[in-house]
């Protein structure tokens, strides 16, 4: 996780740096003083990226490290399963779909449809999580 900390951590200064000068180039050019919007997207987005450096940071403490964080690693100790994923599962793309349409939703603001697609992104989630349970077994 620190390889993934270090990578928010440039671009939460990237993000800070160009702000300032965003904001100096802004009040010296356009004649009307600083963009107020421009920066705070870029402080906002730098500070989002710290709020991510942050946690990733927090978890690598907590953790072993994984052969992406060890600099003696070798290619063979990142070999094995990395988990299991789905070959066949159509929840994915019904989340996809049910996202999409709460996007739509808010972006003309229609809140009827905002209600359908929030109801149908509950079920595609709950879908998707609960996709391989079976419940208790029974014998």
């Amino acid at each position: 996780m620190r390889v993934e900390a270090r990578i928010f951590d440039l671009v939460t200064a990237f993000a800070f740096f160009i702000a300032i000068v965003y904001g100096v180039t802004t009040y010296y050019w356009s004649g009307f003083g600083v963009e107020p919007v421009g920066l705070v997207a870029l402080i906002l987005t730098g500070g989002l990226s710290f709020i991510a450096g942050s946690y990733l940071r927090f978890v690598a403490r907590r953790i072993e490290a994984r052969p992406e964080d060890r600099e003696d690693a070798e290619i063979s100790d990142g070999a094995g399963e990395l988990g299991f994923f789905s070959p066949g599962s159509y929840w994915p793309i019904a989340l996809a779909g049910s996202a999409a349409t709460a996007g739509l939703a808010l972006a003309f603001f229609h809140i009827w449809l905002l209600v359908i697609a929030v109801v149908l992104l509950l079920i595609t989630v709950g879908g998707l999580v609960f996709e391989y349970h079976t419940g208790p077994n029974h014998e």
